[in-house]
């Protein structure tokens, strides 16, 4: 089983804001992770506690708070999860940046693998053809098989 599997949806919030700490301070401390993620510090001490148990971070109380190597390479897959995620949704579907960043971080944590991989070519793809994203993005008309779908 691999370590995503067994990480809770909290506990990738918790290495994704690590992961941005570290790679701007190049260590985090209780409280910028707090700040982060808007939780109290002792819910960051328990976390870390958890995190440090399965080897993903070092951490002693009141000390600073750095990844295991194996800890970056999780926390590098969550935020890659996050990115795809938030470029599709602003680069293809054409959705403000900040919704586009809300949305990726509430959806990360469920990507299957092979949908990653789908938009990661799809991503690149559309890199390749922007004319492609040009024509998806011109105006449509409401006529037709032009119009809206609503869902629910």
């Amino acid at each position: 089983m691999a370590i995503n599997e067994m990480l809770s949806a909290s506990q990738e919030d918790y290495m994704e804001s690590i992961f941005h700490i570290v790679g701007q301070k190049h260590a985090a401390r209780v409280k910028d992770i707090a700040g982060s993620l808007g939780v109290t510090p002792a819910s960051v001490t328990g976390a870390l506690g958890v995190l440090a148990k399965k080897g993903l971070v070092n951490y002693v109380p009141y000390g600073i708070v750095t990844l295991t190597s194996r800890g970056k390479k999780v926390s590098k897959g969550i935020v890659q999860r996050h990115e795809i995620l938030r470029d599709f949704f602003v680069k293809v579907l054409s959705i403000d940046r900040e919704i586009a960043d809300r949305a990726a971080c509430g959806m990360e944590h469920a990507l299957p693998h092979e949908i990653l991989n789908r938009l990661t070519q799809f991503l690149k793809f559309t890199d390749r053809c922007a004319r492609c994203l040009e024509e998806f993005h011109r105006p449509q008309s409401k006529t037709g098989s032009d119009k809206e779908v609503h869902v629910g």
